[in-house]
């Protein structure tokens, strides 16, 4: 018998207003597969099915039904009382500024906004978006206090000796492809599937990372080189290629793409992870707590 917890109850009462799995992971910034499990966890608290599938989606159950009806209720209590006691207890107060690499900014990094503006109304958090040699530099310059960068294999290795760092994600990197992609059903692909697809690839600066085709593939056809990330899984979304995509930024993803995960034993991975100076603030270490709440939140 399991438990039934906020996120579950978030997550049921999502599935039930939507009526569909993939609509409520876009609207909460979860993965399918983390919907999927929380879904599965509430059914085994509830010791019955909450929801029925049918040809467009699903619908509640009457568990279902009656359970959607108190989550809401119940989250609303939660939400104003988490607001009022941020309220009483909170002493922070100030402006910080947090870099980040694009990816980043698209789903985690906001969510942690959002967290940190109900839980410390008086912190003015303002987002850097940048490149990651540039953010580094800002981080030790002290313009910024925080910062969100990815690292591993296809990356360049920075240095960041002296610096605190707290990983997010790991071997988080995934693959967008056209919603009618041969691809697009496979869980996971395996790598040598990838070796004659077209590439959607990134354009930047010099020294700025860049996200181009699968790491361990040796001769990528590449189709197109753009900056945009918007640009990038449009392009993807228009079926003229696939494109390579962070974990973090797998909840983003526009109408007529799926992410999907590969299997590759060549791989050693990619972390993103969030970085501060030595004796950090008490507003970065707020940062950094929401950001790792909010990753494991969209761990599932």
């Amino acid at each position: 018998m399991g438990e039934v917890t906020l996120t579950g109850l978030r997550v049921v009462r999502e599935v039930a207003a939507t009526g569909s799995f993939t609509a409520a992971a876009a609207s909460l910034g979860y993965t399918q597969s983390a919907i999927s499990r929380q879904v599965a966890m509430m059914e085994a608290a509830a010791g019955t099915a909450l929801f029925e599938r049918h040809a467009r989606g699903v619908r509640p159950s009457p568990a279902g039904a009656l359970l959607a009806r108190h989550a809401t209720t119940a989250l609303a209590v939660v939400d104003t009382a988490e607001q009022e006691l941020a309220g009483l207890r909170d002493r922070l107060a100030g402006r910080l500024l947090i870099g980040v690499f694009p990816a980043a900014a698209a789903v985690l990094v906001p969510r942690a906004l959002a967290v940190l503006r109900t839980r410390h109304p008086g912190l003015v958090v303002t987002l850097d978006e940048g490149a990651t040699p540039a953010l580094l530099a800002r981080l030790r310059g002290g313009r910024t206090e925080v910062v969100v960068i990815g690292v591993g294999e296809g990356l360049p290795g920075y240095d960041l000796a002296g610096l605190h760092q707290d990983v997010l994600t790991e071997d988080d990197l995934r693959v967008a492809v056209p919603a009618g992609h041969r691809l697009a059903h496979r869980r996971p692909v395996d790598v040598a599937d990838l070796r004659d697809e077209t590439w959607i690839v990134g354009r930047g600066g010099r020294g700025e990372p860049q996200f181009g085709a699968w790491p361990t593939l040796d001769e990528p056809r590449v189709g197109h080189a753009v900056r945009s990330w918007t640009t990038r899984l449009g392009m993807v979304a228009a079926g003229l290629g696939i494109a390579l995509l962070p974990g973090v930024a797998a909840a983003s993803v526009p109408a007529g793409v799926v992410v999907v995960p590969v299997e590759d034993p060549a791989w050693r991975g990619r972390s993103a992870v969030v970085l501060t100076r030595p004796g950090r603030s008490a507003g970065a270490t707020a940062v950094v707590d929401a950001l790792r709440e909010q990753a494991a939140e969209m761990r599932g």
